[in-house]
């Protein structure tokens, strides 16, 4: 039995609530909705969204904060699960509601580069040998956590439709601070999975790049992630042994990207060459991570369009290149991590 002791202003008393530790364990999937200009959380059962707040108000008002609180408030929320699927709390489904990114404001936002075929076909689509630092130490960039959307509508600027890209990736969201993480441990730090689409605009990245720093205006405008949080409960079953020489968790999850209904990519979760537990290891080398920091695991194998572009004229000069246009829409699929479904249109004041 576990307890923990909340102070309710708005009744002026003490409350007590008694969670048992012996109920089946659920599967959880969370959402970020906005109800009347509020951000609230929500348990995804059956398709349908139950409001935490309308459940238990004494929960955290944001996933993060319930992420952290692993040893209570997620606790709670297996308990509602398990409710929920009994019948419960038919009242509090959300109608119609707006959806968020599961962490619409994140501590910060770090995309990682951990699938070798990926880098291997970019490289050689660009008549260059495989780069040795890859299989050396896992590499990652800061992107902008600013610029965090969920499902639905992108609007992006005139120069970012010049040779727009999508990028099919999974991320993590951390869930408890720590320095110095060594790989062995680091999956212990994961409190869930979502869906990412990394917009590129490969024009302005391309240029920048020539520089030697970046990516930044190509990448700083919109990366989409969603439409929920699942926790690593969620895809337990799908776990397979990661790649030889590498430890920490792996999933064998198909991946898939379609642009107007016509897929354009295919690959796998289990391909990655760095594992989540080891990009963490590096991030956190001499600098804490902290609950709410998302962390990107970089483009799956066919994943974008400047790859599949650039094998395409590789193999026959007269290939069509494809880039987004505007009014597309972006439809990813992960396994156990549902469906993002997105559309880019161009600005216009």
């Amino acid at each position: 039995m576990i307890f923990k002791i909340f102070n309710d202003t708005n009744y002026l008393n003490i409350k007590i609530i008694f969670v048992s530790s012996h109920f089946k364990q659920q599967i959880m999937k969370f959402v970020t909705f906005l109800e009347n200009q509020q951000e609230k959380v929500g348990l995804v059962w059956q398709d349908a969204i139950y409001d935490l707040t309308k459940i238990n108000h004494n929960l955290p008002s944001t996933l993060i904060e319930i992420l952290a609180d692993d040893e209570f408030s997620l606790l709670i929320c297996q308990q509602i699960t398990n409710e929920i699927s009994r019948g419960e709390y038919k009242n509090t489904v959300v109608k119609e509601p707006q959806i968020l990114a599961p962490i619409p404001h994140p501590a910060s936002f770090r995309d990682a580069y951990a699938f070798r075929q990926h880098v291997e076909t970019s490289r050689l689509n660009r008549g260059l040998d495989m780069i040795p630092e890859f299989d050396q130490f896992p590499v990652f960039y800061f992107s902008n956590h600013q610029a965090i959307q969920g499902p639905g509508k992108i609007v992006a600027m005139e120069k970012h439709f010049d040779r727009m890209d999508f990028e099919l990736e999974v991320a993590i969201v951390i869930k408890k601070e720590g320095i110095n993480i060594k790989a062995e441990n680091a999956d212990e730090y994961i409190g869930g999975f979502m869906v990412l689409n990394d917009l590129s605009a490969r024009a302005l990245q391309m240029e920048e790049m020539k520089l030697n720093l970046g990516p930044a205006k190509g990448k700083d405008f919109a990366s989409m992630f969603g439409p929920y949080l699942v926790t690593p409960t969620e895809i337990e079953k799908y776990k397979v042994e990661p790649k030889e020489g590498h430890i920490g968790n792996c999933y064998n999850l198909e991946m898939s990207c379609s642009v107007n209904n016509i897929e354009v990519s295919h690959g796998n979760f289990k391909d990655m060459h760095w594992t989540f537990a080891e990009i963490i290891e590096r991030i956190s080398y001499g600098v804490k991570l902290y609950p709410g920091d998302i962390i990107g695991s970089g483009t799956v194998g066919t994943g974008c369009f400047l790859e599949l572009n650039g094998t395409g004229k590789r193999q026959n000069p007269a290939y069509q290149e494809q880039w987004l246009q505007p009014n597309d829409t972006i439809e990813m699929s992960v396994t156990g991590l549902g469906k993002l479904v997105n559309s880019v249109h161009l600005y216009t004041q």
